[in-house]
């Protein structure tokens, strides 16, 4: 697996990384989470070059950073941790709201890196901007944890191009996590420049917008599960599913032509938009983990490159990629 840069304060990562998130149920029920496969899961993605781990406090809440603290403690393995903070989290786990403050960013990073058991996070990220809080004193917050040695760089998530310049006139950022996939390219508008610019990475995460472009679904209800959060998502509505699936039936045919799977043609497509650009897709078990790191081994010609472009304009997908809630937590700023 081959390394790159997120950033310019030197932070190196496989060029895939991995979405610990579907770990802890988020796509299924509590019930169906499967520890044991997890681990092995993580084991595997070391052991073929994945060193980038992403996780959240938020995630569970709090049992993905348990199952990745576990799992570090057992196998000390050589791996980056990546972790998010910037919700306010309920006493019953529900989501209240946002939580970019100060004392919130401090508060976080003690339960994180205790979870994780860890001394210190390698990238701590702004999972959501709170527009409540200057992202001026979010980001002095974080710094002041990067100054006490409890977090290496800095990340934010969903950020807009204006709020990513206020951020870095106060600290460097790392890498910005923001949803890109072919399904989904509103960063190539105002985002994308800006990192490219300031010298920050991209993470997208969802590369494979969340299971569509694996073409492993044929209707709605196959993400139907009770507990999916996918079910909350109109692209994955049945009359919008119906829609996105004739561009995925595009991509399975230019992906025999390659003899390759839909998710690796989508995936090798992504990695080859810049050599700043990190996908991190989620994977909860060893056989679908294994068919992503076949994607960066793939090398796609610039035809190819334009012909999956093409077969994914903007304008032809259907439905939003949040519920309104969610899509509230999106910086338009």
């Amino acid at each position: 697996m081959q390394k790159r840069l997120l950033g310019s304060g030197g932070l190196s990562v496989s060029a895939l990384g991995l979405g610990c998130m579907g770990m802890s149920g988020v796509y299924a029920t509590a019930e169906a989470r499967d520890p044991a496969e997890a681990e092995a899961t993580l084991d595997a993605a070391i052991a073929q070059g994945v060193d980038f781990m992403d996780t959240a406090e938020v995630y569970g809440p709090h049992h993905n950073e348990e199952l990745i603290g576990r799992w570090l403690g057992k196998r000390r393995p050589r791996a980056v941790v990546a972790t998010k903070f910037g919700f306010r989290i309920g006493a019953n786990g529900e989501i209240a709201g946002l939580d970019g403050s100060p004392a919130n960013a401090r508060r976080a990073c003690e339960g994180s890196l205790q979870r994780l058991g860890l001394e210190t996070i390698d990238l701590y990220y702004l999972h959501r901007v709170d527009p409540a809080v200057p992202i001026e004193e979010t980001v002095g917050a974080m710094a002041e944890l990067v100054r006490g040695g409890k977090v290496r760089h800095l990340g934010l998530s969903e950020a807009s191009a204006r709020t990513i310049r206020r951020a870095v006139a106060v600290h460097p950022i790392a890498a910005l996590q923001s949803e890109y996939s072919l399904f989904e390219r509103g960063v190539e508008r105002e985002v994308l420049p800006a990192c490219r610019e300031l010298g920050i990475g991209l993470v997208p995460f969802a590369p494979l917008g969340r299971g569509l472009l694996t073409g492993a679904a044929r209707t709605s209800d196959a993400f139907g599960a009770e507990g999916d959060y996918r079910r909350t998502l109109p692209r994955f509505q049945a009359e919008n599913f119906a829609r996105n699936l004739q561009l995925v039936r595009v991509l399975e045919g230019l992906a025999e032509a390659r003899r390759s799977t839909a998710a690796q043609l989508a995936l090798a497509w992504l990695l080859a938009q810049g050599p700043d650009i990190v996908p991190i897709p989620g994977a909860r078990r060893r056989t679908h983990l294994a068919e992503n790191v076949a994607a960066a081994d793939l090398r796609l010609s610039v035809p190819e490159l334009k012909a999956i472009a093409d077969a994914f304009p903007p304008e032809a997908v259907a439905g939003a990629r949040y519920d309104p809630q969610s899509q509230g937590f999106v910086d338009r700023s």
